[in-house]
């Protein structure tokens, strides 16, 4: 673990994969609610967290490099449920990735437990992880100018859902109506960081 000042008051910790940077997230959360850990803003991304608003940066960075962080427990509220089609343009392609079917990439997505590791891209994008490595798939060598909001893709070891139409170049393997950003809602973001997720299919399975 390495902890990086950020101007004045805030730190950028790195660790070395994106289980340990999940855990590390849900220690400081722990840490901030129990009030032993003052800081504004705590955000993960996929092998860092950054501490944000932070009375005393150095000491927490010698605290943060000098200690163990626990593994993360499982959160036990809801699992947010998408409902999906797996009518993506590139299931056949992931498919012959997979060397399985298409109806088998559908059930392997749909029976697996996702978590949101972390937010960004664009407001509403969760990178959702939960797939075995084994399952890992590239980006499309040529991205799209235009994927549509409601795209299930997957990239690497992730899981997206676009939440506005926007260029792309992960794997479209379904399409969701769920709103992933809605200002009118508080809060706006229907994911988060630790959230469970799965994927409800509807119609072609």
């Amino acid at each position: 673990m390495r902890a990086l000042p950020v101007g004045d008051d805030a730190l950028l910790v790195e660790v070395s994969s994106g289980e340990e940077a999940q855990a590390l997230h849900a220690e400081l959360l722990r840490r901030r609610a129990e009030g032993t850990l003052a800081v504004r803003e705590i955000v993960p991304a996929a092998r860092t967290v950054l501490l944000d608003g932070l009375p005393d940066p150095a000491r927490l960075a010698a605290e943060l490099t000098t200690s163990e962080v626990p593994p993360a427990l499982s959160r036990t509220e809801e699992v947010v449920e998408l409902p999906v089609r797996y009518d993506g343009p590139d299931l056949a392609d992931v498919a012959a990735l997979w060397d399985v079917s298409e109806e088998a990439v559908a059930g392997i997505h749909a029976d697996t437990e996702f978590r949101v590791a972390f937010c960004g891209f664009a407001p509403g994008f969760g990178y959702l992880t939960g797939l075995p490595a084994r399952y890992d798939v590239p980006r499309r060598a040529t991205p799209r100018t235009s994927v549509p909001a409601g795209a299930v893709a997957l990239a690497g070891p992730y899981t997206g859902v676009y939440p506005r139409s926007s260029p792309g170049g992960w794997q479209l393997i379904g399409t969701t109506d769920a709103v992933l950003w809605d200002h009118a809602r508080v809060p706006a973001a229907l994911l988060s960081p630790g959230t469970r997720v799965r994927f409800v299919p509807v119609g072609r399975r």
